[in-house]
């Protein structure tokens, strides 16, 4: 009797154990400095896929990819690029509104530029150093960078 009361409770207790080991949600974290726009589409795309197959996502730009924050962005951030017309900026807007995406602009971009957060396209905000070096040190994050 004891024997059959023991088989039942680690049989209750193997479904909790099955999703104890499995792994966290990968994370990703894309760091784009690249002032070209086919890397910048690149690493939107590559941002996109990865999100696709169920990673979480953050998007960093610094320098000159901070542009492609802005409302009013260069040609080069907006204009579409074979083989499917797709712009880094519209592609990086699509996941921030559809999958959830934070997408933020170093913390020095906009102060450099003489401007505040009411330049950037909605769905952008300037990154906190202090937040964004626990997402780079957070265990199992991995980071793109361009």
């Amino acid at each position: 009797m004891k024997k059959s009361t023991i088989v039942a409770a680690v049989l209750a207790l193997l479904p909790a154990l099955a999703v104890a080991q499995q792994p966290d949600t990968p994370r990703v974290i894309t760091i784009l400095t690249a002032p070209e726009p086919q890397t910048q589409l690149m690493a939107m795309v590559l941002t996109a896929n990865a999100v696709a197959k169920g990673a979480e996502a953050s998007i960093l730009l610094c320098g000159p990819a901070a542009d492609i924050a802005l409302k009013d962005a260069p040609a080069s951030a907006t204009q579409g690029q074979p083989p499917k017309d797709a712009s880094p900026q519209g592609l990086m807007l699509k996941m921030v509104q559809e999958a959830g995406v934070q997408a933020q602009v170093c913390a020095i971009y906009l102060p450099g530029r003489g401007e505040g957060p009411e330049a950037l396209v909605e769905g952008v905000t300037p990154a906190r150093p202090d937040a964004m070096a626990d997402e780079l040190i957070r265990p199992g994050s991995v980071v793109l960078s361009f």
